[in-house]
């Protein structure tokens, strides 16, 4: 008797979804993915670039030979000890990570979109040296990811009000 309920509820749900010109993002010609896969990063020159380009286009894919928008992204990262042991050694650290971003059009270089986000990850260090320093590359990894995750977020939910 519920899940006759239910699927009644979901169709009209999704019905009225319809009705109001609800289109998802990723749909089938979803402006979301069009507008990620026209996108081109500048040539990332550090190593936490590097991951956050690596992670950008493992979801937007490349810009292609002649990419509508140029990003550029700026990052940061400070590192704090938020853990420590009765001896005062410290054994868990947060870093925390910055990314200014600018959508800009290719042929006007006119900034379309503009934000910064912020995220954070962390790692103990009761471990070896090895163990610590896998970890740290670990947490920053990460927090690339998580970064370039929050920004293709921030594009996706601006697609509507960017031009084409």
């Amino acid at each position: 008797m519920w899940l006759s309920d239910r699927r009644v509820f979901l169709a009209g749900a999704l019905a009225a979804l319809g009705a109001c010109g609800f289109t998802p993002v990723y749909g089938p010609g979803g402006a979301g993915q069009t507008v990620l896969s026209q996108i081109t990063l500048t040539a990332p020159t550090t190593s936490n670039a590097y991951l956050f380009t690596r992670r950008f286009e493992e979801r937007a894919g490349r810009g292609g030979v002649s990419p509508r928008y140029r990003m550029s992204v700026q990052l940061g990262t400070n590192q704090t000890g938020s853990g420590s042991v009765s001896s005062g050694a410290t054994t868990r650290f947060r870093i925390d990570g910055t990314a200014r971003y600018a959508l800009r059009d290719s042929a006007t270089d006119a900034v379309l979109l503009s934000g910064t986000t912020e995220a954070f990850t962390g790692y103990s260090t009761t471990g070896s040296t090895v163990a610590t320093l896998a970890a740290e590359r670990d947490a920053v990894e990460r927090l690339m990811v998580i970064l370039a995750d929050r920004v293709i977020d921030a594009l996706v939910l601006a697609t509507p009000d960017l031009p084409g």
